[in-house]
């Protein structure tokens, strides 16, 4: 039998959207796996996720990714000490599919289930990282610190007390950051999935090119709303096209389409920095920690990196194959779930909208 790694081994799985993810984590910070079966070839050409399929290609994916997972952290499966999971927030189809099996393959092997949030997870992808969002080394993130977790349906500003205390300050009243971000993509010609493009197509624009809305929700300070900047967007984009016609997919490389995502990034990012920054003056935080998939955007993570090491706040960003969906995130936050009792039973079920609280 392989030696036993240094500290509890959690085996995870995550199938909570298009991606089919399964890891091995010791003591909730050390990857010893982490293997992610995607999806996006399957969706690219419906311009979106299809449930249905995604849940299909789940159910035909999940046990090999498992057996990889094992097979490159070097142990058995009856070295691992619990089972977690996704189990919420998600599609509901593609979240049952990692339950169901992780409650079969924990009942196998006698193991305990532990069942994590997906947004919690998404936070603990920070107990993964080596090094800060200003370059140097930093000892290992301990709560309590502040979150800003954005992504393609979440954006959040929360305040984790605990490994698994957490408390919502702010949260998007309408549309989510990643959303707003794909919406311009698809705008300018630009394939699926659209934020990875939109960041890439930006670098070298000016970002002041182009004048975007930060919408403010009245009596809530650090709530967002990204339905009016996607609005913003579309007729910015109606109105130049009347004067270069055509905007979209033939102006891809030209400097309109650059500066135009460039400016688009800028808007969303300095928003979300505006009200997450604001947070952490009013609540009296000095550690702040981005979190999903939206935190691997270059101007994103350039601004809150500028914005940050100007107001003495240490930052701290998840490397960037931990930013996505992934089982890694899930086994760290499966560790401390673990600590905290917070087990499941084999009645355990999706629940496809609960909230991080």
């Amino acid at each position: 039998m392989p030696a036993r790694p240094e500290g509890e081994l959690i085996l995870a799985l995550e199938t909570s959207c298009d991606e089919t993810a399964a890891a091995v984590v010791a003591g909730g910070r050390s990857v010893l796996s982490s293997v992610v079966a995607s999806q996006v070839d399957a969706h690219k050409i419906y311009g979106g996720v299809v449930p249905e399929i995604a849940s299909r290609m789940h159910i035909e994916a999940v046990s090999g990714v498992v057996e990889e997972a094992l097979n490159q952290a070097g142990i058995t499966a009856s070295q691992i000490d619990a089972v977690a999971v996704t189990h919420a927030p998600g599609l509901v189809g593609a979240l049952l599919v990692g339950v169901n099996f992780a409650k079969g393959y924990a009942c196998a092997l006698g193991k305990p289930l532990v069942p994590v949030h997906h947004l919690r997870g998404h936070v603990a992808a920070n107990y993964l990282a080596r090094v800060s969002g200003h370059g140097h080394a930093y000892p290992d993130l301990e709560p309590p610190f502040l979150c800003l977790i954005v992504s393609g349906g979440h954006t959040h500003i929360v305040e984790v007390l605990d490994y698994t205390e957490f408390r919502v300050l702010g949260r998007t009243r309408d549309d989510a950051a990643g959303e707003a971000l794909d919406k311009t993509a698809r705008l300018l010609g630009l394939p699926y999935p659209g934020g990875p493009h939109l960041d890439r197509l930006g670098r070298g624009g000016d970002p002041k090119a182009f004048t975007f809305p930060r919408p403010k929700v009245a009596g809530h300070p650090y709530d967002f709303s990204f339905s009016g900047l996607k609005t913003a967007a579309v007729n910015q984009l109606q109105k130049c096209s009347v004067q270069l016609p055509p905007v979209m997919a033939a102006t891809l490389h030209s400097a309109f389409s650059i500066d135009f995502a460039a400016s688009f990034q800028y808007a969303v990012a300095d928003y979300l920095c505006q009200n997450t920054l604001r947070a952490a003056r009013d609540y009296g935080y000095r550690k702040l920690a981005l979190a999903g998939g939206v935190c691997a955007n270059s101007a994103l993570r350039s601004e809150a990196c500028a914005r940050c090491a100007a107001q003495g706040i240490e930052l701290y960003l998840p490397e960037l194959q931990f930013c996505g969906d992934n089982a890694a995130m899930i086994a760290a936050q499966g560790y401390y779930e673990a600590r905290a009792g917070h087990f499941a039973g084999y009645d355990l079920n999706a629940s496809p909208s609960l909230g991080i609280e």
